[in-house]
């Protein structure tokens, strides 16, 4: 094994005990399984046998999940609704025997559930035919925004880093950040951001990671697969966020890094390019960039072992988490 992989096997060996806040929108995910009867006589759908459902944590739980896995201790904050799917949130996180101090249960707040529907033969693999979102935006009112400014400062002296997930039901709020953010500076705690639509509203973070269609919502452009384009988009980036770095993920294409006064990183994808499933890919990403950087990486190092992580989950079906040792092995492989 070379000196560099032996840097970031070093790294990686430094994941277990950190302490991550995963401030975000948190969401249930519900699968509904069914098996294929008949077409219905009353319309040209369908019917399907019920089987049994299940829950899983959505949106930043994932990223949650994936810190989880990977030896982390993670911390969520953020808003939860009084209704059975907080519920069912709260008690996922409590069976992971994780803390849940900083999230807030509000009465006038439906928490987001997302209900897929999965049908096929007895014997085959179920596929999904219909997903059902039941969303909600978090209110903009004083006391909420209060609790939820109070339980990010009370947590800041105890963490390694704070990583953003924003899935657009507004539990990030632009003034929060913007009043924490001179403290988390001061202690050096890194700070990452995944947004799926607001890449452009928060500013001067450590590390900011879209997926390219994510990057052309944010700057209204096409890229069409052309690396100029995405070369030029990346610095456009960086200037309008001010963050410290962008890491751009490419799926099969793996990924681009831009820091400031250096050139673009471009990252080939480890392994094979035949991609199984990319769904929730770009949680693990964050989420090991962010480990990456508490465990004292720098930011070409965090994006190398990002791109390693990156490489198992797309291989996996479904909403997947990697382990620390899948992570070990693939980089000493």
């Amino acid at each position: 094994m070379n000196k560099e992989r032996e840097r970031l096997l070093q790294i990686v060996e430094n994941f277990p005990g950190k302490r991550i806040a995963i401030w975000g929108d948190f969401i249930l995910d519900e699968y509904l399984y069914g098996n294929t009867r008949r077409i219905s006589r009353e319309a040209p759908v369908l019917i399907l046998a019920y089987k049994n459902k299940e829950y899983f944590l959505g949106g930043a739980g994932n990223a949650l999940l994936n810190l989880r896995a990977l030896g982390a201790c993670p911390f969520p904050i953020g808003i939860i609704g009084e209704d059975e799917s907080g519920e069912k949130i709260l008690h996922i996180l409590k069976q992971k025997k994780i803390n849940t101090d900083y999230l807030i249960v509000e009465k006038n707040y439906e928490t987001p559930l997302k209900t897929r529907i999965l049908a096929g033969e007895e014997t085959t693999r179920k596929q999904q035919i219909l997903r059902i979102d039941h969303e909600s935006i978090v209110p903009d009112n004083k006391t909420l925004k209060t609790k939820l400014q109070k339980n990010l400062e009370n947590i800041i002296n105890q963490i390694d880093a704070l990583l953003i997930s924003d899935y657009n039901y507004f539990t990030v709020k632009e003034d929060i950040l913007k009043n924490i953010l001179p403290e988390l500076k001061k202690m050096n705690i890194p700070i990452t951001l995944d947004s799926r639509f607001r890449l452009l509203h928060f500013k001067e973070l450590s590390a900011i990671t879209p997926n390219e269609p994510e990057v052309e919502h944010a700057l209204n452009i096409g890229l069409n697969d052309n690396i100029k384009l995405l070369k030029e988009a990346g610095k456009l980036l960086l200037n309008k966020t001010k963050s410290e770095t962008i890491l751009i993920t490419r799926g099969a294409k793996g990924m681009i890094l831009f820091e400031r006064g250096k050139t673009p990183f471009i990252i080939k994808i480890h392994g094979s390019s035949d991609i199984v499933d990319v769904t929730g890919a770009g949680d693990t990403v964050i989420s090991v960039f962010t480990l990456s950087l508490a465990s004292g990486s720098t930011f070409r190092e965090a994006a190398k072992i990002s791109n390693y992580a990156g490489s198992i989950v797309v291989m996996k079906k479904g909403t997947s988490s990697l382990t620390l040792e899948e992570l070990k092995e693939t980089i000493i492989q």
